[in-house]
């Protein structure tokens, strides 16, 4: 049975996974939070990787993105338009926002987002979830052997893939949106497998659909290995599913947790709300930073600074 725990405030931590989850009760999210309810969250969604609340329908575009203010800086998709001009992110599933592909958000750049805030607008009658995995448990549960060859590695992630090959089923805007937008820019960029937590110091692996190979290894060696640790990612024990309701919000850390929305709500609509908060860019356990491959820098998106410009360690131009 879960259990719930209680904070300084009245913000309540209720455990609903072994290895990843949490649901938080007693608040009511927006730009205006307590310091005390601020840390509370943070600290559980270090704890947890992903933490939901229910009954959030009072937020707008406004109010989420104040929110995310107090977590550390709002950015915006490095190629994708907001839905509000600023930070909104729309993920529509009459526009092909249907991932139905395991990935942490956006890491074709180096410094890519450290939390990831989703609002649920409109809900389909069923289906369209989205489960979370834990990549520091992922890590932690490997074999020795993997452990070891894991620290060792690098991987190339691009924001230029397959689609059609991966969604053979896509609708024609779905495809057209990709092609024109998703990868109006194509990034590259090499980041260690295993990257050491900023902030809990935890190893997590660092994979997902973004990842076009691994360096140094021949196409099918590379398969064979991404496979075998995204296998571990996606074990059911190290993840959490979460059924949708109108007002709910769900945060994560992204830098320790894939995510999965699964596409099973037919022609029914489906719309969220997400918007990011400013990363760092990862370190291997051998001291590496990830860098930059191509373009020569992180272009400025359409509204605010470029990913990774609110930390110092910024990648350089």
């Amino acid at each position: 049975m879960a259990t719930a725990t209680r904070t300084d405030t009245t913000l309540t931590v209720t455990k609903i996974g072994g290895r990843i989850g949490a649901e938080i009760g007693g608040v009511r999210l927006g730009g205006d939070l307590p310091e005390a309810d601020v840390a509370g969250i943070r600290a559980a969604l270090l704890a947890h990787k992903v933490v939901f609340f229910r009954g959030q329908e009072h937020l707008d575009e406004a109010s989420h993105e104040a929110f995310a203010e107090l977590l550390g800086a709002p950015v915006a998709h490095p190629t994708v338009p907001s839905a509000d001009g600023r930070y909104a992110l729309g993920i529509d599933s009459h526009h092909g926002a249907r991932a139905n592909q395991w990935h942490t958000d956006v890491t074709f750049v180096p410094a890519y987002p450290a939390f990831s805030i989703l609002r649920a607008v409109t809900i389909p009658p069923y289906g369209g979830d989205t489960l979370w995995a834990n990549t520091a448990t992922a890590y932690s549960n490997l074999p020795e052997p993997l452990r070891v060859l894991a620290d060792g590695l690098r991987a190339v992630h691009s924001n230029e893939y397959d689609y059609a090959a991966l969604r053979p089923d896509a609708l024609p805007e779905a495809l057209a949106q990709y092609r024109e937008v998703f990868t109006s820019t194509k990034f590259l960029t090499e980041h260690p497998v295993v990257r050491v937590h900023p902030e809990t110091g935890e190893r997590t692996l660092l994979l997902g659909n973004f990842v076009q190979r691994i360096q140094g290894l021949t196409g099918r060696d590379s398969r064979a290995l991404l496979d075998l640790f995204q296998a571990h990612i996606e074990s059911p024990e190290n993840t959490v599913r979460r059924q949708w309701q109108p007002g709910d919000v769900a945060i994560w850390d992204n830098r320790a947790t894939q995510h999965y929305g699964v596409d099973d709500s037919d022609d029914h609509e489906r719309t969220l709300r997400r918007v990011t908060v400013d990363g760092d860019v990862p370190v291997g356990p051998d001291g590496v930073p990830s860098r930059l491959l191509s373009p020569e820098n992180v272009p400025d998106p359409a509204f605010g600074i470029a990913s990774g410009a609110s930390t110092s360690d910024a990648p350089a131009a």
